[in-house]
């Protein structure tokens, strides 16, 4: 459940209080402050219903009102809330429920930034999988997984997609292409200077581009943007957007440093194409839990916006696994051209 509290001109107390009954809130109360001049009331939903009254009051006040809203989320509340529905309000709850836009926003943006934070972390996890990976050791390499900050970036570029949002998605976009771009020069440096096993199969298996790649990094994305809607937990759909980020990374870094162009090119057309399943099944999750703008003109914005970006991942996927599969089965013939 959610507890908002609004405080606002004492003028708007008749439209606050329409706004609430349309919320359908399961308690509210108004206090005065000492002068009169302003008020505060504080609503009690259930999770997934305050969006409509977010939305009202930005709608109700304008920039020059001293008004606030805050959302504070509530542990335990009594008596307990056990209302019967009527037909038509289970009908009406058919719909998924979802966190509110901007806990969305506020939540993705802090993972999205490009901090001393996510420089280390990414440089730590390349480390670890590059000495997983080296061994042949599962284990080692899902610790590198657990801590790759790559979910954030990638959430923000998808909701501030959906969101219509260019400056949020520029962050993103720098903060991921930063990531991955550390991670794979921390490794390709490790590779220079220490011998790679080339016989390892955790690095062999990053080479092998099939339909089950494919499966992996839709199911991560859309996990991921599903945890993030429905205010659960993303640690561990984080360590699953990892599995189809670094692992592959790392694993064309090394090649690369190694001198196997092939299989570098490989495991990097793998990581695009991971990428990509990633960006393309958020954006389909976001689209599905009906993630847009408040604002009309926005939301038409969005929307086309959005079917541009489904399609151009659509098509970046299905070039990006022909590619990726003739390099791996044809190879040679790409080493006999160019080397």
């Amino acid at each position: 459940m959610k507890n908002i509290q609004i405080t606002y001109p004492a003028s708007y107390q008749k439209r606050v209080e329409a706004a609430i009954e349309k919320a359908c809130p399961i308690d509210w109360h108004r206090e005065a402050e000492p002068d009169e001049t302003r008020e505060s009331v504080l609503v009690l939903l259930e999770d997934g219903e305050g969006q409509s009254l977010m939305d009202a009051a930005q709608n109700i006040f304008t920039s020059k009102d001293q008004w606030r809203l805050t959302v504070m989320d509530v542990e335990a509340t009594l008596p307990r809330n056990e209302v019967t529905k009527s037909d038509d309000d289970k009908e009406e709850k058919k719909n998924p429920k979802q966190a509110m836009r901007e806990a969305l926003v506020e939540e993705v943006m802090g993972g999205s930034k490009l901090t001393i934070d996510f420089v280390v972390l990414t440089i730590l996890s390349a480390i670890v999988a590059a000495i997983g990976l080296n061994e042949n050791n599962v284990a080692v390499v899902i610790g590198a997984m657990v801590i790759a900050p790559l979910l954030g970036p990638i959430l923000g570029f998808s909701l501030s997609s959906a969101l219509g949002s260019s400056p949020l998605m520029l962050t993103a976009a720098k903060t991921a292409v930063s990531g991955l771009a550390i991670g794979f020069g921390t490794v390709f440096v490790l590779a220079l200077i220490f011998p790679v096993n080339l016989e390892s199969q955790e690095l062999i298996s990053r080479t092998n581009i099939n339909p089950e790649v494919i499966a992996l990094a839709l199911a991560s994305g859309a996990a991921a943007a599903l945890s993030l809607t429905g205010g659960l937990s993303s640690s561990l759909v984080g360590v699953m957007v990892a599995v189809a980020l670094l692992p592959p990374s790392a694993a064309s870094a090394m090649y690369l440093g190694s001198g196997d162009t092939r299989n570098a090119l490989t495991a990097a057309i793998l990581v695009l194409l991971n990428v990509v399943c990633v960006l393309l099944s958020t954006q389909i999750v976001f689209v599905w839990k009906g993630v847009q703008p408040r604002r009309w003109l926005q939301q038409q914005n969005a929307a086309k916006s959005r079917k541009i970006n489904i399609a151009v991942w659509a098509v970046l996927l299905i070039g990006l696994f022909a590619l990726g599969y003739w390099v791996s089965n044809h190879g040679e013939l790409l080493e006999s051209t160019f080397l």
